[in-house]
């Protein structure tokens, strides 16, 4: 996993990362990896969640309400 130091930040901007750590709830550190993250993620970039979803709406909908076999199976004899 690389590492960066980054030098010179202001002790203003310190604060500021600080006090956005704590309103998400993580460390400074992670953060910042969060800024870095997103500042360099494809604006396009299409996430597997929502690609699948778009072509459930495509299709006209997904139908959840699914009945389940509850018959219990029999183990397989390996002898």
């Amino acid at each position: 996993m690389a590492a960066i130091t980054v030098r010179g930040l202001s002790d203003e901007t310190h604060r500021a990362l600080k006090a956005r750590a704590a309103a998400h709830r993580r460390s400074t550190e992670a953060e910042v990896r969060a800024i870095l993250d997103a500042a360099v993620a494809p604006p396009d970039r299409v996430r597997l969640g929502s690609l699948l979803a778009g072509i459930g709406r495509e299709a006209g909908g997904v139908d959840l309400d699914i009945s389940r076999d509850r018959t219990p199976s029999e183990p397989i004899d390996l002898g």
